[in-house]
């Protein structure tokens, strides 16, 4: 084959995975040379050459195994990183597609820009565009921050990379979710350019995967280990407190208060408050301050939480006020002089709505 100048590698762990749609994609929606790494993970990888029909024996597609009992993708994505040799990587769910010509779209934006990094705007089959993350207006293609533009709402890392910047960059194994959130965060903080194509053909998520597995339920700790792999990287040290803020907010808004929500009823919220407040505390310490940007309704969630003995109906209650973007409580912070920073709910929702628009032309 041509040398490829993006690697993407695939991970499939399933026999009803639909793997040869999302290999088509790559193949017949792009232009430039690219190779596909299906990485078949704890399955017999002739299933998966069989699934492949003819794409099996195409020149541009490689298919590689890994049989590790480990129930994450972060193996098999490791697994493609490895093995890749082109200029840059990307990424495809084994049931998602990229809209034809989407990588072709991603590189000619990073010779315009040079950057490391190119995000790639996500469609959502049954939801429209995905409207994260939610920059700034007037930097939609580069030039982009990660405090400024609240990257950190992308915690996949979905789009281009410059494998001559972040080739040894991988994602944290040995979790049992986030396995993907130190990397992303990395590539965030540490990219020295980064862009954003939001106006080009996007990639495409799917939901029609019928093989998804529900896990059992996680402790506290082993939900939030992930947080150990951010503040032992070698960036986390040095990153500015600005930086930390952007990502403890994020974490916070999305990773704690899910945490929460699937906390109610089993084993039940007040017997793991002390345990999900602890974690709060340890990200708050990343950058003291970080709750005044929250809402309202956030505020009164840990309110709850901190009363020793939480209620279940009422924390159940109080989160779904969360959710009603268009309240008071929901956009505007405790301090009224915070509730223009660019972290705080106002902006943020603003933001996103925004981006969304933008992503529906």
């Amino acid at each position: 084959m041509e040398s490829p100048l993006v690697d993407v590698t695939i991970a499939v762990h399933s026999a009803t995975r639909p793997i040869a749609r999302a290999v088509a994609s790559v193949v017949n929606g792009t232009a430039a040379p690219v190779r596909v790494n299906v990485v078949a993970h704890n399955i017999d990888p002739e299933i998966i050459r069989t699934n492949l029909g003819e794409y099996a024996d195409h020149p541009d597609v490689r298919l590689l195994a890994l049989r590790d009992g480990i129930p994450s993708p972060a193996g098999p994505m490791n697994l493609g990183m490895a093995e890749a040799t082109a200029r840059f990587h990307t990424l495809l769910g084994s049931d998602d597609e990229f809209a034809p010509g989407a990588i072709d779209s991603w590189l000619a934006l990073q010779r315009r820009t040079g950057a490391q990094v190119v995000i790639g705007r996500i469609r959502l089959v049954t939801g429209g565009p995905d409207p994260y993350p939610p920059v700034r207006r007037g930097r939609r293609t580069t030039g982009l921050s990660a405090d400024r533009d609240r990257l950190h709402y992308r915690s996949a890392p979905l789009g281009l990379i410059d494998r001559s910047r972040f080739g040894d960059l991988r994602f944290a194994q040995g979790l049992a979710s986030g396995e993907d959130l130190s990397y992303s965060a990395a590539l965030w903080i540490t990219a020295e350019s980064i862009a954003y194509d939001l106006y080009g053909p996007p990639y495409v998520g799917h939901d029609d995967a019928d093989d998804r597995v529900t896990s059992a339920p996680r402790s506290v700790a082993a939900d939030f280990e992930f947080l150990r792999t951010i503040e032992d990287a070698d960036w986390f040290a040095r990153t500015s407190s600005a930086d930390r803020r952007a990502l403890a907010v994020k974490l916070i808004r999305i990773h704690f208060f899910d945490a929460v929500a699937a906390r109610l009823d089993s084993p039940g919220i007040a017997s793991v408050s002390d345990e999900l407040l602890r974690m709060l505390d340890r990200v708050c310490g990343w950058a003291p301050g970080v709750l005044s940007v929250l809402s309202q309704a956030d505020r009164r969630v840990i309110d709850e939480l901190r009363t020793g003995y939480p209620d279940p109906e009422r924390t159940r209650a109080l989160l779904g006020r969360r959710w009603i973007y268009l309240s008071l409580g929901a956009q505007l912070t405790r301090n009224p002089f915070l509730a223009l920073h660019r972290q705080a709910p106002l902006r943020t929702l603003f933001a996103g709505a925004r981006s969304q628009r933008v992503g529906q032309l």
